[in-house]
């Protein structure tokens, strides 16, 4: 299961990031809602996917509730889901 998280993740975070750093820019200065409309739906199921993710693994892992808190808020978090990769997931 633990290795799923990472994957989904990394692809949570991608997705993320695509939508923060290409898209929305194309959106708003380039008037084209294509890339957010493409790119918006796979990001908000893998986001979902990886708070239910986040939730089965916190027994398993054992991760207390300040690592637990800090590994869901990094689902928001520009980079966040690489930091969590690196730090709690390896």
């Amino acid at each position: 299961m633990k290795n799923i998280f990472r994957i989904v993740s990394f692809l949570e975070g991608l997705s993320y990031l695509l939508l923060l750093f290409i898209a929305t820019p194309v959106k708003y200065f380039g008037g084209d809602e294509s890339y957010v409309k493409m790119l918006g739906m796979p990001h908000g199921i893998l986001f979902m996917v990886y708070i239910v993710l986040a939730f089965m693994l916190k027994s398993e892992e054992k991760w207390d509730p300040k690592t637990f808190r800090t590994i869901l808020l990094a689902s928001i978090i520009p980079f966040g889901t690489f930091y969590i990769d690196r730090k709690y997931l390896q």
